[in-house]
């Protein structure tokens, strides 16, 4: 079994190709490690190695895991589905919110955010497909509620966050890549202050960094099969 450290060099190596390759050399792209369902062991291995930015998709999991870690100046993603009941532990603990998908939801986090705190950093999630089963709004949703959220003080609206259904090519990866990214050069073209591309895990990082990329969260890759 390959360790932790061995796994990000592997995918730190397919980020730097795939930069290379699609002419993004100069432009940083920031890595989180979904550790969902991993060990606080295993993150410490990843801490290791140089990695300080991780992604939880559930809340108590993710806070036992940020005070046990609290020694260490890591920055915490929420990544998961947010339930309206886990506004306040959201928003009192984490620095990036990916999954932003309604008005409710941005208001009570914008409510629970502490006054003198940074704003949270915010990434609408978009269902591309616009299929029932999937979380996040549909495309026409998107920029009623990004001017929603440039209202609330308390959070930053940063971009857009996609999961596309999984596709066996490169070619058919980067077609829900591509269309968020339009997305978010509508927002820019709208006068928003918007930078972020989420999008682009374990098996599509490739496909997503060619289509503009600017975070791409990998957690299987890294850690091995959740626990």
């Amino acid at each position: 079994m390959n360790s932790v450290a061995h796994n990000l060099q592997l995918v730190r190596n397919r980020i730097e190709t795939a930069q290379k390759k699609f002419g993004r050399e100069q432009e940083p792209i920031t890595l989180v490690a979904a550790s969902k369902k991993q060990s606080v062991a295993k993150i410490q291995e990843a801490m290791e190695a140089g990695l300080w930015t991780f992604g939880e998709n559930y809340v108590q999991e993710g806070i036992a895991k940020i005070h046990a870690l609290s020694s260490a100046a890591l920055e915490w993603h929420f990544i998961g589905t947010i339930q309206s009941n886990k506004c306040v532990p959201i928003a009192e603990h984490f620095a990036w919110v990916h999954s932003l998908s309604s008005a409710v939801i941005a208001e009570r986090l914008n409510n629970a955010r502490e006054n003198n705190a940074v704003p949270l950093n915010v990434c609408i999630q978009v269902n591309l497909e616009n299929s029932p089963h999937k979380a996040g709004i549909p495309t026409h949703e998107v920029l009623k509620l990004a001017e929603l959220i440039l209202t609330l003080p308390r959070l930053r609206l940063r971009g857009l966050m996609t999961l596309p259904e999984p596709s066996p090519t490169l070619e058919t990866q980067r077609k829900p890549f591509r269309q968020l990214a339009r997305l978010l050069l509508d927002l820019q073209h709208a006068g928003m202050a918007v930078d972020t591309l989420s999008m682009g895990m374990s098996n599509d990082l490739e496909a997503a960094i060619a289509e503009g990329a600017t975070i791409v969260r990998v957690g299987t890759a890294i850690f091995g099969e959740r626990l």
